[in-house]
């Protein structure tokens, strides 16, 4: 029998509407349709943007990606996933797994993935390109993310005032992904460099209950969310010379 086929499908960051039209039609013909859990019980992100695009024929396969950096856990995790997708996989049933903004850009699809061919080494994988958080939060912004000669970093958090420091060095465009955890440590750090009016964070990039913080010169203590990105312009931009 001809083993069925792992789809990461890119759905976007929020809105059920940014994922691709590629996307969505391997979404609706693949019978099993796998996903990250959601915390404590409730739907997760990529399960939400996706719900209305299933319909009752449709398997639906909640995986289990703790949220830790203990290798031992997320190892056991990942080998627990691999199987359970793997039970459709040799029976011939494709699996679309969908995975919030792009499939490439700090997914879980990844390690999913990697293990999934460890295990199984015939196992097919093909990867559905799509919209993630940063360019979706730049286009809400109506800022370019980058133009000419500009250069852009994208840090999936910063656990460090060198880190950072570093960067802003650096860059000419800086985001910094999930900046929940560090965001007071971030806002000293630019308030030092007379950064903070041009800095700005979107909560929940494209959902309906977004939220946009511009000049964050009195925001010291804004409580934001796990999906929550910063874009600094470190330095003005002159449109006419660049």
């Amino acid at each position: 029998m001809t083993t069925g086929t792992l789809y990461g499908i890119s759905v976007g960051p929020g809105d059920p509407e940014l994922i691709t039209i590629k996307g969505l039609k391997l979404l609706q013909k693949s019978p099993v349709i796998a996903f990250p859990s959601g915390i404590k019980g409730k739907e997760g992100m990529a399960q939400q943007i996706i719900s209305q695009w299933l319909d009752s024929e449709h398997i639906q396969l909640s995986l289990d990606f703790p949220y830790t950096r203990d290798i031992e856990i997320l190892q056991a995790a990942w080998t627990q996933s691999a199987k359970k997708v793997w039970q459709y996989l040799q029976n011939g049933q494709d699996v679309a797994f969908a995975c919030e903004g792009d499939i490439s850009f700090f997914s879980s699809f990844t390690y999913l993935s990697q293990t999934l061919q460890q295990l199984y080494s015939q196992t097919k994988i093909k990867l559905i390109p799509g919209v993630c958080s940063p360019m979706a939060a730049a286009s809400l912004l109506n800022l370019p993310l980058t133009i000419r000669k500009e250069k852009l970093i994208i840090l999936p958090a910063v656990y460090s005032v060198s880190e950072l420091e570093t960067a802003l060095d650096f860059a000419d465009i800086l985001v910094l992904m999930k900046v929940n955890s560090v965001y007071q440590q971030v806002w000293q750090v630019l308030k030092q460099r007379n950064l903070l009016h041009c800095a700005q964070v979107i909560e929940k990039v494209s959902l309906p209950d977004m939220v946009i913080h511009s000049d964050l010169s009195d925001r010291f203590d804004l409580q934001l969310p796990y999906f929550s990105l910063l874009i600094i312009q470190v330095h003005p931009r002159n449109y006419e010379s660049s």
